[in-house]
């Protein structure tokens, strides 16, 4: 997940290398200003600051992740899918959700569905482990995808994907995603290569997603990622900080701002314990999986409260730094359930997520699930629903 490597990249050197040997990327068939009149025109409320109207943000939603599951029950369905944007447009109160994970078709699908519900869409691949080739032809699979739902009418961005330090194969060391994490975490790579090697294969994600979408283009970059904003039309940050006071928010929002481009939150979250806004992205790092079945790390306390909170002071930080998005990560993690009784074993404890999963029978996900919202779920609805109008042609 990409809370993971916001943590890791936290304690990585990303910027030490700078940008010596970054591949110039080309600009694709839509001009600069095409793509620019679609971030700050009609397309949205927004201005060239990335100002929202109201003088804050122009886009509020939520992050809505695609995967198998660990059991049928928790994996990606058309069923679920309908219901859990539904409840985004209408129970959330979000006019945007970031589509993101893996599998062209149920990517499109996913998309179409939000975009029917009169939601805008921010589209990420996120196939990862495998060759690059196969990334990149994923990437573009999914931007032909977006392109198509822009044509429709449909508010599309594409993002081209999501910290590919974790990803790609080949940037640091690693087999899978929790090896990179580990040797990022150990200081186990050299920073000189693995910036040399990400800013080439950025340039290709880049290239690629112009190559076939016309619209806003973006990248999810860790907050510490060192990142040429020249071939992309929006900062995207993945932001997990946690300060005491909003004026350092907002210095610290600042620095993102100095591109001279619209800003979007791509991810921002933390996880339901106390204690786990100063986590960060690395909260979820809080579950023994040696144990069977896994347990939450003993001295965690539960606490909603937190949660929510954090989210709203960081949502109003961000409405007054007046960025152009703000995404809060995630709408669910079916694969954490809550189990109320059983606080060893309350892996929800451990997730982002603004609903709690509820196993019809406890230890039992095949047997069926449903999910409750949280605190933060009810934190958020009030306050977007604030600045929340539902397109007249949206699907209810």
């Amino acid at each position: 997940m990409a809370a993971a490597a916001g943590g890791a990249l936290a304690a990585a050197p990303l910027g030490a290398a700078g940008r010596a040997g970054a591949a110039a990327a080309d600009t694709g068939p839509a001009s600069a200003r095409e793509r620019a009149g679609t971030v700050t025109g009609s397309g949205t409320s927004g201005n060239s600051t990335g100002r929202g109207g109201t003088g804050g943000l122009a886009h509020r939603g939520v992050v809505y992740e695609i995967g198998d599951g660990e059991t049928p029950a928790t994996g990606w369905n058309v069923r679920d899918m309908r219901d859990d944007l539904r409840a985004v447009a209408h129970d959330l109160h979000a006019d945007s959700v970031k589509v993101t994970g893996d599998g062209v078709e149920r990517l499109a699908a996913t998309a179409t569905e939000a975009a029917e519900r009169g939601l805008h869409v921010w589209l990420e691949p996120t196939l990862g482990d495998v060759p690059e080739r196969d990334i990149l032809d994923h990437l573009a699979e999914t931007g032909r995808a977006a392109e198509r739902l822009r044509r429709q009418g449909a508010g599309v961005h594409l993002s081209v994907g999501c910290e590919f330090v974790l990803y790609v194969p080949g940037i640091v060391p690693g087999a899978n995603i929790q090896e990179r994490v580990e040797n990022l975490l150990k200081g186990n790579f050299d920073p000189v290569v693995m910036a040399r090697r990400l800013h080439r294969f950025t340039a290709d994600a880049a290239r690629t997603g112009r190559s076939v979408f016309r619209g806003p283009l973006t990248y999810a970059a860790a907050q510490d990622e060192d990142v040429d904003w020249d071939l992309f039309d929006l900062v995207g940050i993945d932001y997990y900080a946690y300060f005491r006071r909003r004026s350092d928010y907002l210095r610290d929002l600042a620095q993102y701002r100095r591109f001279g481009k619209p800003v979007a939150v791509m991810e921002f979250g933390c996880c339901t314990f106390e204690g786990a806004p100063e986590e960060g992205g690395m909260g979820w790092d809080v579950v023994d999986y040696t144990k069977d079945p896994p347990e939450i790390k003993a001295g965690l306390v539960r606490s909603e409260h937190t949660q929510a909170a954090y989210l709203t002071d960081v949502l109003a930080a961000l409405e007054a730094a007046g960025l152009y998005a703000a995404l809060a990560y995630t709408f669910i993690t079916r694969d954490a359930p809550h189990r109320r009784h059983d606080p060893r074993h309350d892996l929800d404890m451990a997730s982002y997520s603004l609903t709690k999963t509820i196993e019809k029978h406890p230890g039992n996900p095949a047997a069926g699930v449903h999910w409750e919202p949280k605190e933060a779920f009810h934190a958020l609805a009030r306050q977007y629903g604030r600045h929340h109008s539902v397109h007249p042609g949206a699907r209810r």
